[in-house]
């Protein structure tokens, strides 16, 4: 294990020292404060939270992750690696796995680390007219499967750039295949296989209760309803006073679907563990097997 953690902390320091995860977590920073500032009462808790997950699982976030997964195969480090596998006790797998392990670290670190706070602030606020019933166990498995997702999206680069050897090519061929892919798998509301149904799908996780029975969801509905009841009556008040109408928050198109209602998370987890598996273990076998 000497070496495997000896390769896992030089490269989680030359991750962290670098300018792309840098200036990556700020964007990300930046890109949650105004995805939250102007929709702060105009939309309900789930669909806030899981608009927080969009850059991360549709655009533009995906791009950075594979561009963090191909550069430790690729390139100018194939050269020092020849060097160091045939000079010291150093295998291969270990080095492929405590580089892919630097990098799922480093990504889930910009990623909860950015969105952990953002969307507990945001299932814990009283916001005026914005109540949404978001759960503790929708907002952690929503982080997790999110989390998965990027899992995924590291291996799918590590086997690329294992594969074609040449890092802008295995970004653009990545960028390429990977984002019709989810686009046409989206129209399919498949949200076990594409990120972007996933990511529709997640308002829906998020108002999961940790145990779903018949109860508590006739409870749910009956709450949404007298909701309903009072905002009407608001709105009835407000006319025959002469006042203005509040208007109401609204989930934006993107996710105002109903075809999630039969969300499941073991198929979710299945839809992107096993792939994940797949691809590192692909990686392992082709990377072992090949001449440096």
């Amino acid at each position: 294990m000497m070496p495997l953690l000896a390769i896992l902390a030089h490269e989680l320091r030359i991750l962290w020292a670098s300018w792309l995860v840098r200036l990556w977590l700020v964007a990300a920073a930046l890109t949650t404060f105004i995805t939250i500032a102007p929709n702060w009462d105009r939309m309900p808790s789930a669909p806030l939270i899981a608009s927080l997950m969009f850059p991360y699982l549709v655009f533009p976030w995906f791009v950075v992750v594979f561009m963090l997964g191909i550069s430790p195969v690729t390139g100018a480090r194939l050269e020092s690696l020849a060097d160091g596998v045939l000079s010291r006790p150093v295998t291969r797998h270990e080095y492929l796995l405590a580089c892919w392990t630097a990098r799922v670290i480093v990504v889930l670190g910009v990623y909860l680390v950015v969105t952990v706070p953002a969307a507990v602030i945001v299932a814990t606020a009283k916001r005026a007219g914005a109540a949404d019933p978001v759960t503790w166990y929708g907002v952690i498995a929503s982080l997790a499967v999110v989390g998965l997702v990027l899992m995924l999206l590291v291996s799918l680069a590590f086997f690329a750039g294992s594969l074609l050897r040449k890092p802008l090519l295995a970004v653009v061929v990545l960028v390429f295949v990977w984002f019709p892919i989810n686009a046409v798998l989206a129209t399919f509301s498949l949200e076990q296989f594409s990120p972007i149904s996933l990511n529709q799908s997640l308002p829906t996780l998020l108002r999961t209760p940790w145990r779903a029975s018949d109860e508590n969801k006739q409870e749910a509905v009956s709450a949404e309803d007298l909701r309903a009841l009072s905002r009407q009556a608001n709105r009835f008040l407000s006319v025959l006073s002469g006042g203005t109408p509040q208007a109401e928050p609204k989930s934006p198109k993107f996710f105002a679907r109903n075809d999630y209602q039969d969300f499941s998370l073991p198929r979710v987890v299945l839809g992107y563990g096993i792939p994940t598996l797949v691809a590192l273990l692909l990686t392992l076998i082709l990377f072992t097997r090949r001449d440096l």
